[in-house]
């Protein structure tokens, strides 16, 4: 069966050739040569980038040019394409400080990537590739939301990390007529998944990677560290990584691949897609199908049932869209479906009723709560995107880890030096380890 095709990456690049688009739709026949023509061609114009300056710079009309008869015109607002455009060349700029390879990624593609950590970014790049990936560079400054969640129906524990950056989480209505390429896009969701094991040999690099190996007893603790302590680094102190609670909730169905451990999610539809919900210290998550959506707390106006039989019925989440500004497109009602009515009381007592979400008027407590949280996250005048800063040593987080370790394996040779007694003979050698060796 032949590969689909990459319809991101060869929108990207013939963005100006529709026709182009329209011929290669056609010739089903030859999606693996139309992919890796794509491929080649957008690593070839960043690399570029990285020698000739930024290729938005080159590509773009400058609208705003004087005319024949001396008029000039607007100057055209940056596309989505433009804009990922400049923050991978922003990406690639950056020092990479940590490196985890062959990690499953999800979404936005499902493609094994290495992840590459750097002062200021988050990002995908292909096995031996010097370039980051279309779509999948994310500021850590713009990451809102995070979550480590179980992977449901596996016969081995694995583990989904999610990422939501800013505007990518809530239910989004199409409009008529719209045109994605009229404004930026907001980043798509992130997901990889990790095996409930240790890292492989090899697979952690860059100059944080012996740092790295510290808390590296599987996966999950290598990424939990690297994670908080980036996004910490970087001045994202608002977002935390979530993880899901058997105490918060649990389903009653028993999970027929891993019997002994309880359920954290319920199997619901939302139309035609069928997903799994996650019922969160800090809201509802649904995935892990495209599109991703996270509906937190003190956004849900209230929460209600609808088909209500003896064996399924549906939850409806009303969501307030106030302060997310004029225009949006923001659904104000999302509702899941096919739910199996064993959850029914686990669900609306244990959490919905818990977190008043049955009451509308408790709505009013949690948008207080919200707006005050967000203006405690605003910063003040003249600091804009100010990152946590340095030491006095210019080091940021990583950068300081990675140099502590290094100080602390220089103390101990020191340590070593002076103990050393060229007098004492055989004992001098070791210095003591080797004796407690031989015991």
């Amino acid at each position: 069966m032949a590969a689909p095709l990459d319809l991101e990456t060869l929108g990207l690049v013939f963005q100006s050739r529709p026709d182009i688009l329209a011929g290669i739709q056609k010739a089903a026949a030859r999606t693996t040569l139309f992919n890796n023509i794509a491929t080649f061609v957008y690593e070839r114009m960043a690399s570029a980038d990285m020698h000739d300056g930024p290729a938005a710079k080159r590509r773009r009309i400058d609208i705003a040019q004087t005319q024949s008869n001396g008029h000039a015109q607007s100057r055209a607002a940056p596309t989505g394409f433009q804009a990922a455009v400049l923050s991978a060349e922003a990406a690639v700029a950056d020092p990479v400080l940590l490196e985890i390879k062959d990690i499953s990624v999800i979404a936005p593609q499902r493609k094994k990537y290495d992840l590459c950590f750097t002062k200021s970014f988050l990002y995908a790049r292909a096995s031996g590739s010097s370039v980051p990936v279309q779509g999948i560079v994310y500021p850590w400054k713009d990451i809102e939301h995070a979550f480590y969640l179980p992977v449901p129906d596996k016969s081995q524990a694995q583990y989904n990390y999610v990422l939501f950056p800013r505007d990518s989480y809530l239910p989004t209505a199409k409009q008529a007529g719209s045109n994605p390429s009229d404004k930026q896009q907001p980043l798509e969701p992130l997901v990889f998944t990790v095996p409930a094991t240790a890292p492989k040999p090899g697979s952690i690099a860059g100059p944080s990677a012996k740092t790295a190996e510290a808390v590296s007893d599987t996966y999950s603790t290598l990424f939990h560290w690297a994670l908080t302590t980036s996004m910490r680094s970087a001045g994202n102190h608002s977002c935390q990584l979530v993880a899901s609670d058997p105490k918060i909730f649990q389903s009653v169905a028993r999970q027929p691949h891993r019997p002994n451990e309880k359920a954290v999610h319920v199997k619901a539809f939302r139309g035609s897609k069928d997903a799994y919900l996650f019922f969160l210290p800090t809201g509802i998550l649904w995935g892990f199908k495209k599109p991703l959506l996270f509906l937190p707390l003190d956004r849900i106006v209230a929460v209600s049932y609808t088909n209500v039989l003896r064996t399924t019925f549906n939850m409806v989440v009303e969501l307030d869209t106030d302060g997310l500004g004029e225009g949006n497109t923001i659904e104000k009602e999302i509702e899941f479906g096919m739910m199996d009515q064993e959850d029914y009381q686990g669900i609306d007592q244990t959490y919905v009723r818990r977190h008043g979400l049955a009451d509308r008027s408790m709505a009013d407590q949690r948008k207080a709560k919200r707006e005050l949280a967000e203006n405690n996250k605003k910063p003040a005048a003249g600091d804009e995107d100010v990152p946590e800063e340095a030491d006095a040593d210019g080091l940021m987080e990583l950068e300081r880890a990675q140099r502590e370790a290094e100080q602390v394996l220089q103390d101990e040779e020191d340590e070593l030096e002076e103990d050393y007694d060229p007098g004492s003979e055989g004992d001098s050698e070791g210095s003591g380890s080797s004796s407690e060796d031989d015991g």
